[in-house]
């Protein structure tokens, strides 16, 4: 916690420094900064959250190696015989019926599981801020696109850094 303190603390006042240079410069990088870092922290607690909450409900997941899905995606070297019986007395129907259970398919219950992680209000209000930051600028004539752009590096940077420390 007091690393993450102490990041924020050290660009903050480096932010404040930019206030000699000018004020345009200072106020784009100010914003552009704390946008990007709410968005890493909001994006990484969201994140943390779910993970959670799969874990309070017993809803994780076995999966395959990363390396092994994209080698083998449709587990054609798998090493764990399907079935011992015979050619002959194999049922390919039941076999397939068996296959197409497992294929998962889009559903309703599968877009909200998908859809509760992305809407979240510590993801979306950074992104607010983002957005009526950078119209804000515009419309008071401060906007400096270059500098704009470029402060949102350092703020994810230092983001990230802050909430793994707070989050880990």
């Amino acid at each position: 916690m007091k690393k993450a303190i102490s990041f924020l603390g050290i660009s903050e006042l480096l932010i404040l420094l930019t206030n000699l240079i000018s004020f345009e410069f200072y106020i784009n990088l100010q914003v552009a900064f704390m946008s990007a870092a709410f968005i890493m922290f909001g994006s990484m607690f969201a994140y943390k959250k779910m993970i959670q909450t799969q874990i309070d409900n017993n809803q994780i997941e076995e999966k395959r190696d990363l390396l092994d899905e994209i080698e083998d995606p449709h587990e054609l070297y798998d090493e764990t015989p399907l079935n011992e019986a015979p050619y002959e007395e194999l049922d390919l129907r039941e076999i397939v019926k068996e296959e197409k259970k497992k294929i998962k398919t889009f559903s309703l219950s599968s877009a909200k599981y998908g859809a509760r992680g992305s809407v979240s209000a510590f993801r979306l209000v950074p992104y607010v801020f983002l957005v009526l930051g950078f119209i804000a600028l515009k419309n008071n004539n401060v906007l400096d696109v270059p500098v704009y752009l470029g402060s949102l590096l350092p703020g994810m940077i230092i983001g990230y850094l802050s909430a793994k420390e707070i989050l880990s």
